[in-house]
């Protein structure tokens, strides 16, 4: 199918989530002025194009994790100088939450350096959720592995996303994580969405992958039984110490040629500017906002990187014209129908 011709939708305009990656390789290949045009304006179907929503996102139990992510500064296997910290406690957090919702965070994000959720640690998880919640705050938690049971409990307390990010495609993932299988990343999302818990999930781009990589990463979370909610596209931060500290930065054009892609092949998903931002100039980050991505993490550091200068984020959003805030447009939300892969009402396709 050529790309210029390729349906972001199924007829209908039904959400899909039967891409191929033949598919997906064509729309990423295509001329970059064709691909920035048709993802700004399937953009525009769904979202207000000068709105990006703010999340913020604090580091509650830092360092000392057994997995071996060879990008990651808190794995126990590596020498970063990282001082490793225990849960912190609930008033903490709380204030922590409450300074962003201070600065116009919409999200607090929560994330701890845990392989897997311990039981023991839920009710401490769930008071704290349900605390950021009463705050008026959306919450989102990365905290590893999870049962159903523990997150129908984090549910209960008030949880409304759940990160666990992919990193990387299915072939390449054994290079970049050597204690768990991809399989077991997909377990969880399973989990995640089986508890109705939204789905935030993505990956990491400057890892070493090949372009096939970045297109096999997309058409699994394309493929998912519905796509995520939230999509994090990181770009490497090397770290002396880790096996990743060596690696060359992406460059902002096959960034923004990956958020855009993004953007056709998962309409209706807000795609999150995140970790390495701060190493894009103000163009990079404009043509990356121009291709789709539409929130960003707001503040002073993330979980152990530091982050985009808030003044030089409200600086360069008065330059653009940008708005902070809840970004999607007033339309019909589709389900998609777990059994055929399509969503159950129609849902606003792109132009063209």
């Amino acid at each position: 199918m050529p790309a210029q011709k390729a349906a972001e939708s199924a007829p209908g305009g039904r959400i899909r989530t039967d891409w191929t990656r033949a598919e997906i390789r064509a729309l990423h290949d295509q001329p970059f002025n064709d691909l920035l045009y048709r993802a700004q304006r399937q953009h525009r179907a769904v979202f207000d194009p000068n709105t990006v929503q703010l999340s913020t996102l604090l580091n509650i139990k830092r360092g000392g994790c057994p997995e071996d992510c060879k990008y990651c500064s808190q794995s126990a296997r590596y020498q970063t100088g990282l001082q490793n910290q225990k849960l912190l406690d609930r008033e903490t957090i709380l204030a922590a939450a409450r300074r962003a919702r201070a600065i116009g965070a919409e999200r607090f994000c929560m994330g701890a350096a845990w392989r897997d959720i311990k039981d023991r640690d839920v009710p401490k998880l769930a008071a704290i959720i349900s605390g950021v919640k009463a705050l008026g705050l959306e919450t989102c938690v990365t905290l590893g592995m999870a049962t159903r049971a523990q997150l129908s409990t984090l549910r209960e307390a008030g949880l409304d996303y759940y990160n666990h990010n992919i990193d990387t495609s299915e072939e390449y993932y054994p290079e970049v994580v050597g204690t768990r299988a991809f399989a077991d990343r997909l377990d969880t999302l399973g989990a995640v969405r089986d508890t109705g818990i939204k789905v935030c999930c993505g990956g990491i781009l400057g890892l070493g992958e090949t372009v096939e990589d970045r297109v096999s990463m997309l058409h699994t979370l394309a493929t998912l039984p519905e796509h995520p909610q939230s999509v994090p596209v990181n770009t490497l931060v090397p770290i002396a110490g880790t096996p990743f500290a060596e690696k060359a930065r992406i460059d902002p054009l096959d960034l923004a040629r990956f958020i855009a892609t993004a953007r056709l092949v998962m309409p209706r998903s807000v795609i999150r500017l995140s970790a390495g931002r701060s190493d894009l100039d103000e163009s990079a980050q404009a043509l990356a906002y121009f291709a789709g991505a539409n929130s960003i993490f707001f503040g002073e550091a993330l979980l152990t990187t530091p982050n985009a200068d808030m003044r030089g984020d409200e600086t360069l959003f008065s330059k653009l014209g940008i708005a902070a805030g809840a970004n999607r447009r007033q339309c019909r939300q589709p389900h998609t129908d777990r059994q055929d892969g399509r969503a159950s009402s129609p849902a606003r396709a792109a132009p063209g």
